[in-house]
């Protein structure tokens, strides 16, 4: 037994929560709302980021104590990927209402089956190396949220990263546990590249990961502070969840609830409010948010600038970088031609360089409206 997963008590009241959502438009055409990006090999391990998001838990958190929150459409999917899932811990939205709407949910499901339950949310579709590291960074989160506060796992940034949204920590706080935990005093959005260059020669800012961990009835309090409609709909959701009333009562609140992320419902009051701390954490993390974070992956340390990926992939290159996506049986020629980024699937073929790879999502956004949405 690792010592990440060794039994505290804190643990033994600790839930994994999964939020299975969006269908990351930046990574179009190979992420799609029928197959998003959460359901896909991006690093070519062979398993699904929701895969391997649930192998790096498990050591952390038996089976029943792992909820996963998906959309509707994709609970055929997760239930395929994932067959240890229990039947009571697999949550499904009607339609997606973002993190506030889907942690929420699940920490009103929490409260109610244990009023200390601490729960981890942790985003369905990030690649992390370094699952020890992992593991010991959540035991030290729980630690903290033992003892009431909101924490979160922040990364020590490798380079000026504009993608990424940071976290500036304050004083140490070893009165929480031995090492690497610190008070949070402010969430910072995507800063430009001057920005980002200032926050790693400062020090002191760490990467956002987006992970929270806290006491369900900590969180879901926190949350009404700031939208006391949303938590109140939850909150009866969850009790009628499991009676006759459920389908009725859900059909009737969630589709009005807000759409609106955690960060600004919990995470950037509670830093306001002196609630939140921070875990400085020290394993490999990323959000694979665009192609180029996936050539960057899969091209570190392998000694090739160049990035293929799939299954039976056909590339042919001469003096060129970036990535190839290849889900056809066509041949890819490169020359001379560098960090481009091509991605080539049955109906559609987009090109691209790494350095605009993030504007992928423009495309998509004009496509729902000129009627380019059956290829969405």
């Amino acid at each position: 037994m690792t010592e990440a997963s060794s039994s505290t008590p804190a643990l033994e009241s600790f839930t994994c929560v999964i939020p299975a959502g969006g269908v990351g438009s930046r990574l179009w055409p190979l992420s799609r709302a029928n197959a998003p990006k959460f359901l896909l090999d991006l690093t070519g391990s062979g398993d699904s980021l929701l895969r391997a998001t649930w192998d790096r838990l498990a050591p952390i958190a038996p089976p029943e104590r792992v909820l996963v929150v998906t959309g509707v459409t994709h609970r055929d999917s997760v239930v395929d990927q994932l067959p240890e899932l229990r039947s009571e811990n697999l949550i499904t939205e009607s339609e997606p209402k973002d993190s506030s709407a889907a942690i929420g949910l699940a920490a009103a499901l929490l409260e109610l089956r244990d009023p200390d339950a601490i729960l981890g949310s942790f985003a369905a579709d990030h690649v992390i190396r370094g699952d020890v590291l992992f593991q010991r960074a959540v035991t030290t989160a729980v630690q903290a949220a033992d003892q009431g506060y909101i924490a979160t796992i922040g990364i020590h940034p490798s380079h000026p990263a504009t993608g990424f949204g940071y976290i500036s920590c304050g004083r140490a706080r070893g009165d929480l546990a031995p090492f690497d935990v610190y008070d949070v005093t402010e969430f910072v959005e995507k800063p430009d590249a001057a920005q980002a260059g200032e926050y790693l020669a400062h020090g002191g800012y760490l990467w956002n990961a987006g992970m929270f961990i806290a006491r369900a009835t900590v969180l879901l309090d926190q949350m009404a502070l700031a939208e006391p409609e949303l938590v109140r709909s939850l909150r009866e959701i969850a009790a009628t969840w499991n009676t006759e009333r459920g389908a009725e009562v859900r059909e009737r609140l969630w589709p009005a609830l807000p759409k609106i992320a955690i960060d600004y419902t919990v995470a950037e009051p509670a830093a306001a409010a002196g609630k939140m701390v921070c875990v400085a954490a020290h394993f490999d993390w990323d959000d694979v948010g665009d192609f180029a974070s996936v050539a960057n992956l899969l091209t570190r340390g392998r000694g090739s600038d160049l990035a293929v990926l799939g299954d039976g992939a056909q590339v042919l290159s001469d003096a060129s970088s970036g990535i190839v996506v290849s889900e056809s049986d066509r041949l890819v020629a490169l020359v001379g031609v560098e960090d481009v980024v091509v991605v080539d699937t049955a109906d559609v073929l987009l090109v691209t360089s790494k350095s605009r790879a993030q504007d992928v999502k423009n495309l998509v956004n004009r496509m729902k409206v000129t009627g380019g949405g059956h290829l969405l």
